[in-house]
């Protein structure tokens, strides 16, 4: 298992590490109210964006909650480490903007 992969697989017991999930809501818990509010507007940004170029060209008949649980039940261990990644990338966003 590469370096990585033993990072984003941690165990959610270890008192010092935690998962990049629970790390995210400690980060968000503990930080500026003002800091977390525009970082949670930007991923509803991001995410509002993803489902308009999603829907773009569909029938009105298109359910892109469907095609999401689909995608998921298909790809579980992909979405799993995708949002593993993301925790870890909004906590990092959050955290720069502490530091400044």
């Amino acid at each position: 298992m590469s370096d990585i992969n033993k990072w984003l697989n941690e165990d959610e017991d270890d008192v010092f590490s935690g998962t990049p999930k629970s790390k995210f809501f400690d980060i968000a818990k503990l930080a500026n109210s003002e800091i977390v509010e525009d970082e949670m507007d930007k991923i509803i940004e991001k995410y509002a964006v993803m489902e308009l170029i999603l829907s773009k060209d569909k029938n009105d008949d298109f359910d892109i909650n469907k095609m999401i649980k689909q995608y998921i039940l298909e790809n579980l261990d992909e979405v799993e480490q995708m949002k593993k990644g993301l925790y870890i990338e909004f906590t990092g966003e959050i955290v720069c903007r502490l530091d400044s």
